[in-house]
This record gives structure tokens, sequence and C-alpha cells, in this order.
């Protein structure tokens, strides 16, 4: 909504123009009428819709074709007239401009006729014309109710929502409002039932409707529409028309209260400031999503899972993004998080791309959140409630330990060391049956895989970012991880010296967990081309011994070695040779899988109450 309304009163000489201002400010008729009134200010808590509002008298000769500064300026011109002069009532039929105009008839006390006749053919001539007042500045007559319909027709204007000549909504709020109406449809039958339409009202209008207003509304649809009632809920066709009747009864500052609740502006576009709230992020800090965003997230995709399946089908995706300008998860998106056999998003996968989008660039998930209508939904005052910002990677290290649940591992390897089976093999594909999903790859020239526990909640998610082979022209900040993997294939010579030059570069004198690879463990080992073998290697720089590991295999991929990473992902403080103890890794990586085998349970009952 604007901060300020500026009316500009424009006309022949004599109309009124001043009179009507000074009759407003000192509610009554002046006896001296000066050539011209200064320009007021009416302060926002004494004016209905709570906004400052200028009020300007313009002495100059009025011509729309070549305006003056103050024309252009004003956000509504008062095309005043004197309902008593004939030549005054048509100069208005040249005055239009495209700012909202209201026609005034002042000195309605020296008449007893009205001149709303004559007026009324000029109003069906120009769209811009919201409506004509007929007052009288002596007799202080519907004074104050002119400048409230000029307020109102630059805070609630009807053009941007409602087309005279076809007597319908236009297009961009039909749009809008049938987006709000999917984000109010909490449970996505299409209609919206008695709870829904309450939390609606308490939403935009902060009071319930009660039982019986309720009822009344229903019935002044199902009298109007044949279809816009339904299972004693209203339709979206129902909810339109509501807004069409509104708006022809001169209530537009119920739609645009409802469209501002929602996060629209007067051209009908989401505000920046409603999409990207603001949210201040340290450096070294990272950010995730919170419980009640999970929660929030879980019951949109539960209300799109139509058939109960726990998997998103193509058409139930397409179905939850409709409230989205655009489809933002496009078909590379299956290749980088869970599906199940059909290839469709699971709910874990769902939520893992979710937690990814938060991590790797959260003003998208603001937007993707506002586009929801999180904040609404929610009852929260932005989308930025959503979020937890994570303390400084450093405050980890000297507290030993951390709060944060979302970590990043970087794999990296020369072409064709496994790398990308490796990552399938973390979503429990393997190679045999998900081959030609290694092939795709996002702009980036990376992959970035994500997984977590089955249920929302869970607060480890690890998240896995293949770095292309050309270190070289990768800056360290692109490099920055909680934990790196090496791979190397055990079946090619010249393998594993790359992992050696990557460890010794960027990872050796840093305090950056690392773990070493030997992919393709199914093959043949030979003896690398290196100046110290694998094992040597992690011996020398305290690593933990190559892990071997393979997803070519008939049976799901082992995820020993992620829980692993996880884990040492977790607790970044402790040396590598703290890791190397075996009766530590039992006690952590039980820590570390618990989460995931108690929300896997957690979410296998709650699938058994649905």
């Amino acid at each position: 909504m604007r901060k300020d309304v500026r009316i500009l009163l424009v006309g022949e000489p004599k109309v009124g123009k001043t009179s009507l201002i000074m009759s407003l400010v000192s509610e009554e008729f002046p006896d001296e009428v000066p050539l011209r009134a200064e320009e007021i200010t009416i302060p926002a808590d004494v004016t209905p819709e709570r906004v400052p509002t200028h009020i300007v008298d313009y002495s100059g000769k009025f011509r729309s074709h070549t305006p003056h500064l103050s024309l252009l300026e004003a956000n509504v011109i008062c095309i005043v007239y004197s309902v008593n002069n004939k030549k005054s009532i048509e100069k208005v039929s040249s005055s239009a401009l495209m700012v909202p105009l209201i026609l005034v008839g002042n000195k309605s006390d020296l008449v007893e006729h009205s001149s709303m006749e004559t007026i009324l053919p000029i109003m069906n001539q120009y769209s811009e014309i919201e409506t004509c007042v007929e007052c009288s500045a002596k007799n202080l007559k519907n004074i104050s109710e002119l400048f409230y319909y000029a307020q109102k027709a630059v805070l609630h204007p009807t053009g941007p929502l409602y087309c005279p000549e076809e007597k319908e909504l236009k297009a961009s709020c039909i749009k809008a409002l049938t987006r709000i109406f999917k984000v109010s449809d909490l449970d996505n039958d299409g209609i919206l039932n008695d709870n829904e339409l309450n939390f609606f009202q308490r939403t935009c209008f902060n009071m319930p409707l009660a039982p019986q207003a309720l009822e009344d509304v229903k019935n002044v649809v199902r009298r109007n529409m044949t279809d816009g009632v339904k299972d004693n809920g209203i339709t979206l066709k129902g909810f339109l028309f509501l807004h069409t009747l509104f708006i022809q009864r001169g209530r537009h500052e119920t739609t645009w209260t409802v469209l501002r609740r929602f996060g629209y502006d007067d051209d009908l576009e989401l505000t920046q400031e409603y999409l990207f709230p603001l949210l201040k992020i340290p450096p070294d800090c990272t950010t995730e999503l919170n419980h009640n965003a999970y929660l929030f997230l879980q019951s949109v995709f539960d209300k799109h899972d139509k058939d109960r399946d726990c998997a998103l089908s193509p058409e139930e995706l397409k179905d939850l993004f409709k409230v989205f300008p655009y489809m933002p998860w496009g078909p590379d998106v299956n290749s980088t998080i869970c599906t199940n056999d059909q290839g469709w998003i699971t709910y874990q996968g769902y939520l893992s791309q979710w937690t990814l989008t938060t991590y790797l660039d959260v003003q998208r998930c603001l937007e993707y959140l506002g586009y929801l209508g999180y904040s609404i939904i929610s009852e929260q005052e932005s989308q930025a409630a959503a979020i937890t910002v994570t303390r400084n990677k450093r405050i980890d290290l000297q507290k030993k330990q951390t709060q944060r649940s979302v970590f990043r591992c970087n794999v990296l390897g020369a072409r064709g060391s496994g790398k990308s089976g490796f990552l399938q093999a973390f979503l429990g594909r393997n190679l045999p049956v998900r081959s030609t999903a290694h092939n795709q790859r996002p702009a980036d020239d990376r992959v970035h895989l994500t997984s977590g526990s089955e249920r929302s909640t869970s607060p480890t998610t690890p998240s896995l970012h293949e770095v292309v082979p050309d270190f070289e022209f990768r800056s360290e900040a692109d490099l920055s991880c909680d934990v790196a993997c090496l791979v190397y294939d055990l079946s090619n010579p010249r393998s594993f010296e790359y992992c050696a030059r990557v460890y010794k570069q960027y990872f050796m004198d840093s305090k950056t967990p690392c773990m070493i690879i030997a992919a393709k463990s199914d093959l043949h080992e030979v003896r690398q081309l290196y100046s110290l073998s694998p094992l040597d290697f992690c011996r020398k720089h305290r690593l933990h011994p190559p892990q071997p590991f393979t997803c070519n295999a008939s049976e799901a991929p082992g995820r020993d070695v992620y829980t692993k990473l996880t884990t040492m992902a977790m607790y970044p403080h402790l040396t590598q040779a703290d890791l190397k103890n075996s009766t530590f890794w039992l006690r952590a990586s039980l820590g570390a899988t618990v989460f995931a085998v108690l929300g896997f349970a957690m979410y296998k009952a709650l699938l058994k109450q649905r």
C-alpha cells in the first residue's frame, strides 16, 4: 500500500475548488475565499485508511494534453464542476488523464436537480473515472465523503481489478485470486469449507464469520451461480464471483485487503518485500529450515499427494507448483534426490530438495515459500521465520560441538574415477539400474545430492556436491565444505595422483576432515603410479585408511561410508587420529544414524495413520 496519497483538485475558475478545501479543513464555509488554497496535509491518524493525505489546489488552466508538474505528481485528480453551470460540466468531457479520476459536482445547494444524468455518459466514456460525488462546500454536504472516495481511488483502485465494459474481473486479478484460493484450500479438495473460510477471514480481516454469516455468503453465491457452492463449500468460481460482487457494489477495499495480505502490489505482482524479506547472514554461517518450516512443507506435500503413495507424480507436482509463476524444479531434480521406482519424487526426496535449496540459495527458498503462502498459513510475519541461520563454523570448532543439521561434502576425483556412481549410490541407486542418470548435469557442471531421514525433523542431512576435475580453476571458497571426499579408481594406475594433489593443495593445512574412497572395488586393484600407495599416503597424513566402495552390484549400495562422512562433518573438532579409533566410529556412527532410523520409523507410523 502507498505511504501517502496526493489529491489534486482541478476545474474551471469559480467552480469552488478552494472552497471545498477550506470547508474540509475548517468544517465551515469560509467568509472570504482566497484565490488559491495552500497545500494541506491531513495526518494519517485522522484519515479512514490511516495514510497521510496531501490536498493540492490547482489554479492553472487544466489541459490534459499538456499536463503541469502538479498533474504528473498527483495520485488522484478530482475534476470539480458546478452543478448549476452547464459549461463547467461540458469541460469535464475533455479532461481525462491516465490516473484515477473523481468527478465532483459542487454547489448542489443551488439546484434542486441532480447532474448525474449529464455526467453518466461521460463516466461510461472514460474508464479512469472511479465515481462521481455531488456536494456543497457551503452546507458541508458530502465534503468528507469526497476526499474519502479520492483516497480510496488511490489505495483501492478499480482499474487493475475490473473491466466495467465487460463487467468481469481482469485476467491478472483472476490469476492472483486463484493463487490465493489454492493457498487457502488447505486440503486441496477444490472448495473452501467453513474452517478454511474462517481461517481465510481471520487472516485477512482479523475476525471469523458467525455461522449465520457464513450461510448467508453461501446463499448469495447459490442464488447467482449454479456451481459456486459444492458440498457446502465455496468453489473457485464462487470465490471469484464474490469478489466481482464486492467490486460492483463499490467495496473494492475488500478485494484489495485480501490481495495485499497475500503479498500483492498495485500492479497485482507479488512485492519484493513479500518474496524476499530481510535476512541477515553473517560470513561463514549457513542457512537451514527450522522445525516449523518442515511441518509446513510436510502439509504441502500431504495435500498434493492425493493417492497417498508417499511420492509426487508429475501431475501432483505440477498441481503443487500452480501457485508459482513458473515451474521451479526441472527434470534434472529427479536425478539428484530420492525417487521411487517410477521416477517420482518421494517424500524424502522432496524435503531433501528443499533442504538443498535453503543451504545453497536461501533467497530462492524464501521466494518459493512466499509463493506457497508460508507466512499466511503459518501465521508468521514473513518467510524469514522459516530459516535458521547457523553460527560461525569457527565457534563450532572452539566449542567442540555444532548446532547445524545440514552438512556439505565435496566429492572430488579425476574423470572416470567413479564420482557419479558414488553420488547416485548415496540415493540408494546402483549403476546397472540408473546408469543413464549419471550423465545429467546442472548448468554449473556440478551435481548436488541431498539425503536425510524419512522424517522432516531429522537433525542431520548430508549434502554431497560433485566438483569438476579442473580444480585449478576453482577458488578456495568454491571448494569450502564440512567434509571432503576424494575418490579414485583403484583399477586405474593414474587415478590416485589427482586425489593426492587436491589434498595437498587445498586440505592438508585446513581443518576440513577428508576421506579417501577407493571406488570400483569390485574390479582388480592395480598399483598406483604415485610415490606413495594410497594406504601409505593416508598413514603419512594421518587420514582414515581408504574406504573400498562399489555400486556396480545387484544389491543396493551400502550406506556405511555415508554415515562416516556425516559423522566426520558433525564432529569437526576431532583429529584424524580420533577418527581412526574404531570405538569412536561405533559410538559416533550410532549417534549419526539413530536419528535416521527413528525418523524412518516415525514416518512409517504416520503413513499407517493416513
